[in-house]
This record gives structure tokens, C-alpha cells and sequence, in this order.
């Protein structure tokens, strides 16, 4: 990893720094990607992580964390916020700074384990705080592979589609290991609703791959199928088509249903919330639990749309909106 700036960071320092983030959700592509499809992943620019880096006195304690998981030395930090530790230290480690000790304070809007990508939220806000203590600002590709660090601690082989998201502002194209931005024309607004149900990923792959071991054809097909839904839903989001882009969402949780990854509670929301008229609606993520992403004709129409998803048994909703507002 190189950073444009290494020659400016300083080994200690009285600035604070800060930094956000965003949550994210996979619009069209989930599981299907797994297996070359591509996939449209959303920015949720209105669920946020901020981070505040504080220096403190090399003579203390060491690093000290401020969570909702772990308030305390960073060397005692559980298990839990490893990956937010390994932003702390890599990104030190990185500009050369190692000798400096910070108070680092995470406040975060995504919840875990949704499919919102929580763990790189943490993780784009973490890194680039203790650079911007440092007086360093991380380019593009530097700040990827420092939240692709923490993303491999959380989870192993992370295919950098959400380190990509929650640095968005715009959807992004995921095909093959290459991320493109997609522009949009107009505004789109959505509704993501929380089961309260966490999602069960790994479960849900697993199952994949057993109906894929067992009948390759028909998933192949599947994926394929997937695939094409979400090069459609490219096209719609550059028109600025929301009914058609709206009926690709429908399509995809159906394919995804014969893919044995969603839920009852995840169909229930996605019921709910074409019973509002949702111009579409699917679960997003690895299924099994977690969220389902919901397409509103106006901000006025997306709470129509939340109200029912509670009603429905949602937790929590978030509305929020991409693109050009009219």
C-alpha cells in the first residue's frame, strides 16, 4: 500500500481527527455474485459512522476505545472489535507513526450483521480518522486496502464489495473484482427495514452451494437469471426508470426465494411492503434473516411504505435517497 501523503504525517501530534461513513445495501446481485454475476450495491447514506481520534499522552495507558461493544484500553478490546483494533494499528503502522496514542470514539447508526456492511463502516470512518489525526488524508485506493485489513480480520475473504460501498455516494457495479460508479438520472428513494432477525450469511451460502453441488444446471440458470436482472437495473438507475427498476427488485426475491435464502420474516416485510404500493421490494444481503429493501415512488410514498413495514413487524426503517433531487 502506498499513501500519497507518508511524508507528512507526524509521529505525535495535538489534532483530532474525524471521519464518517455509511452503511450499504446490495441492490440486485446477492449470492448470485459468489458465482461471477455482478451486483448493484447502494450507498445508505442517511445510516452513518462517525469517528473521533483524541490524542492522549504516550506516557498513559495505551490506545483507548469508546463503543457501544467495548469502552477501554485497546489491548483489552474482546474479540468482538478486533477488526476497529486492526484499524487503529494498520493504519498507524502504515504512516509510520506508532508512538502516538489516541482516544478513539466510534458512534454508529448500521447495525450489525443486516448485510449494511457495519464492520467496513467502522473500518472507512476508523482508518481515515487516526490518518486525519495525523494530519494525512488517505487517497482512494490506500483507504481500500487499509478497510479490505479490517474486512479480512471480520470476515476471512471479504470481496472488497463492501469496503467499496460505504465510501460511496453513488451506486456502485461490482463484476469480476472490478467496481465501477454508476450514475444516476434523477432521485430514488428507500426504505430498508430490519427484521430484528440477524442474517445468517454463512448459512444461507452454504445452502447455495448444497442446491448447486446438487443441481448445477437449474442454479447456474438461477444466477444467470440474477444476473441479468441486475445489468437491467444498471440501465433503469442511468434512465432514471423507478417502475421498471421497481419490478427487477420483485424478480430478484423470487429468484432468491429458489434459492432457498429467504425467510418468513423476510417475506412478511417484502409482502408489507408491496401492500403500500412499493414500486418493488426484496430482502438484501445474505438472507436468512436481516433486511429487506423497499423502492418508493416520493419521500412522501416511502413513509407510507415504513409505517406498514413496522406495522409488519419491522424493528427499525431507514429512507433514504440517491441521485439528482428534483
Amino acid at each position: 500500500m502506498t499513501s500519497n501523503h507518508p511524508a507528512t504525517a507526524r509521529s505525535a501530534t495535538n489534532r483530532v481527527g474525524t471521519s464518517s461513513s455509511h452503511g450499504k445495501t446490495i441492490l440486485i446481485g446477492e449470492h448470485a455474485v459468489v458465482y461471477g454475476a455482478p451486483a448493484l450495491v447502494l450507498p445508505v447514506n442517511d445510516v452513518r459512522v462517525t469517528a473521533t481520534v483524541t490524542p492522549i499522552s504516550a506516557s498513559g495507558d495505551g490506545h483507548r476505545l469508546e463503543s457501544t461493544v467495548h469502552t477501554g484500553p485497546l489491548d483489552l478490546a474482546p474479540a468482538a472489535v478486533m477488526p476497529t483494533v486492526t484499524a487503529v494499528t494498520a493504519t498507524l503502522r502504515h504512516l509510520g507513526s506508532t508512538d502516538q496514542h489516541f482516544h478513539v470514539r466510534v458512534d454508529s447508526d448500521v447495525p450489525t450483521a443486516r448485510g449494511m456492511g457495519s464492520s467496513a463502516a467502522v473500518a472507512a470512518a476508523v482508518t481515515a480518522a487516526v490518518a486525519d489525526a495525523l494530519g494525512v488524508t488517505l487517497d482512494v485506493e490506500t483507504h481500500h486496502e487499509l478497510i479490505q485489513e479490517c474486512e479480512r480480520v471480520a470476515h476471512g475473504r471479504p470481496s472488497g464489495l463492501d469496503a467499496r460501498g460505504v465510501v460511496a455516494d453513488v451506486p456502485v457495479w461490482f463484476e469480476g473484482g472490478r467496481i465501477e460508479p454508476v450514475e444516476l438520472t434523477g432521485e430514488f428513494v428507500f426504505v430498508v427495514a430490519d427484521t430484528g432477525v440477524p442474517g445468517h450469511t454463512r448459512e444461507a451460502v452454504a445452502a447455495v452451494r448444497e442446491h448447486h453441488d446438487r443441481d448445477p444446471e437449474n442454479v447456474d440458470a438461477v444466477v444467470a437469471q440474477i444476473g441479468a436482472l441486475a445489468r437491467r437495473a444498471r440501465g433503469t438507475l442511468v434512465d432514471g426508470d423507478a417502475q421498471a427498476l421497481g419490478a427487477t427488485m420483485d424478480a430478484a426475491h423470487e429468484l432468491l426465494i429458489s434459492l432457498d435464502v429467504s425467510s418468513d420474516d423476510l417475506d412478511r416485510l417484502v409482502g408489507a411492503a408491496r401492500s403500500a404500493d412499493a414500486l418493488g421490494a426484496k430482502l438484501t444481503g445474505g438472507g436468512r434473516g436481516g433486511c429487506v429493501l423497499a423502492l418508493a415512488a416520493d419521500g412522501e410514498h416511502a413513509e407510507r411504505i415504513a409505517v406498514a413495514l413496522r406495522d409488519a413487524g419491522a424493528t427499525a426503517t431507514w429512507t433514504t435517497r440517491i441521485g439528482d433531487r428534483a
